[in-house]
């Protein structure tokens, strides 16, 4: 096996683009005897992140189990910084860049999964606002919503560089590509119309963009089979069925038999001229357990139902909150906040750090970009409403959501 063949195009400081690649939008402030690479360290500005601590608490594929080993949005993060890590190394790329696009790719993603990722688009619409997808989203996050504090307590946006912007982005994990070969226009990231649009800039990006989907693929097999929701059978089923298209026989289906047969594949089989990609046996199995996955798994009736129930939460949540903007906002949460503290406090705190109000000063240590001007911009309410639901944990949101049906 030919290893480091991508050494001379890994996102370092021999690379042409590598200035382009560390720019930020400001200059982020310095502590003394920082150590870190300028990718390192936005490493350890996202995992220091609330959006990264939220990940523990929302929805990978199934909702809500009572089981500590079904799979979460955290877990799934980490398995594709594992797998995309092997990648990178093996291919010679640089290793710190791919972590960190992959423990940052996920920040934005909805609460209870693609099926609430699916209803905010609803509510999106219903308000002539742009769609809801979660890779903009996790750029949104990343970009205007996340905030650390500097050593004298100010807040500040987290100004990540633009190579793991870029791989936040691009990494839609839908997309049915054998290879993905990196783009070579240093574009502004602002013009991203649709997940998939583009493909990432960095190789490093295109490794954490196949990644994805390595990592869930048996994953969500294992978490079915555990809940019942799958039987041995149908899953024996599948293994014939990829055992028949090629020379590979896999002896079991299970995360750790299919991440090494498709990390395996990716390593020897991506190559500069095509890019980080899959033989054509790998790319029909890889196939396969999606369409397998998406029959017995994603569109099952169960699924439909909890989708109908995290449609009644977010539409009573993000009602709710909308009809304030009748009234004096602030005043009028101020006024109810005892009844619902949870809810109307945190939305509260939300306002302090993004929006500008007349008459209602930001505390001075939001040194961060305002997001929702109330006084030039019809819809910041709206705008508001949205990321507040899109950046909580599915645990939270049905905690503001008991608070409305409780008396």
């Amino acid at each position: 096996m030919e290893n480091k063949k991508f050494a001379s195009y890994a996102m370092n400081e021999n690379h042409p683009d590598y200035s382009l690649a560390i720019a930020r939008v400001e200059t982020l402030y310095q502590r003394r005897h920082d150590l870190r690479s300028e990718f390192g360290r936005d490493y350890t500005r996202i995992i220091f992140s609330q959006a990264y601590r939220r990940l523990k608490h929302k929805t990978q594929v199934f909702f809500a189990v009572d089981d500590d080993h079904v799979c979460t949005r955290s877990e799934h993060v980490n398995l594709v910084e594992s797998v995309s890590h092997t990648i990178a190394c093996e291919l010679g790329l640089n290793t710190e860049l791919t972590k960190a696009i992959a423990v940052g790719h996920d920040l934005g993603h909805a609460p209870f999964g693609h099926g609430g990722e699916t209803i905010l688009t609803e509510i999106a619409k219903e308000h002539q606002l742009e769609r809801f997808w979660h890779e903009r989203n996790s750029l949104h996050f990343v970009d205007d919503i996340e905030l650390l504090e500097d050593n004298n307590h100010y807040q500040h946006n987290l100004n990540l560089t633009y190579a793991i912007r870029d791989g936040i982005i691009a990494h839609c994990g839908e997309m049915n590509q054998k290879y993905i070969q990196k783009r070579n226009e240093y574009i502004d990231l602002k013009d991203y119309q649709y997940a998939g649009e583009y493909n990432p800039w960095t190789y490093e990006g295109c490794v954490v963009k196949i990644s994805d989907k390595i990592a869930y693929l048996a994953r969500d097999i294992e978490d079915a089979l555990r809940l019942d929701v799958l039987q041995e059978e149908k899953v024996n089923e599948l293994k014939e069925t990829l055992n028949q298209m090629g020379e590979y026989q896999f002896q079991a289906i299970n995360n750790g038999s299919i991440v090494n047969y498709f990390i395996h594949d990716v390593i020897v089989n991506s190559s500069v001229e095509k890019g980080i990609g899959l033989s054509d046996e790998a790319f029909k199995k890889m196939q396969a357990i999606m369409k397998f996955n998406y029959e017995n798994i994603y569109l099952i009736k169960r699924v439909q139902i909890h989708e109908k129930y995290v449609s009644l939460i977010l539409h009573s949540l993000f009602d709710f909150l909308y009809d304030y903007g009748k009234e004096d906002l602030i005043f009028a949460l101020y006024r109810d906040q005892n009844q619902y503290p949870k809810l109307i406090s945190h939305y509260i705190t939300w306002l302090d750090k993004y929006a500008y109000i007349e008459n209602y000063p930001r505390k001075k240590e939001y040194t961060n970009k305002i997001v929702y001007d109330f006084v030039h911009d019809s819809q910041a309410l709206e705008k508001s409403i949205l990321d507040y639901l899109a950046g909580m944990s599915d645990v939270f949101l049905i905690q503001v959501f008991n608070e409305l049906i409780t008396f």
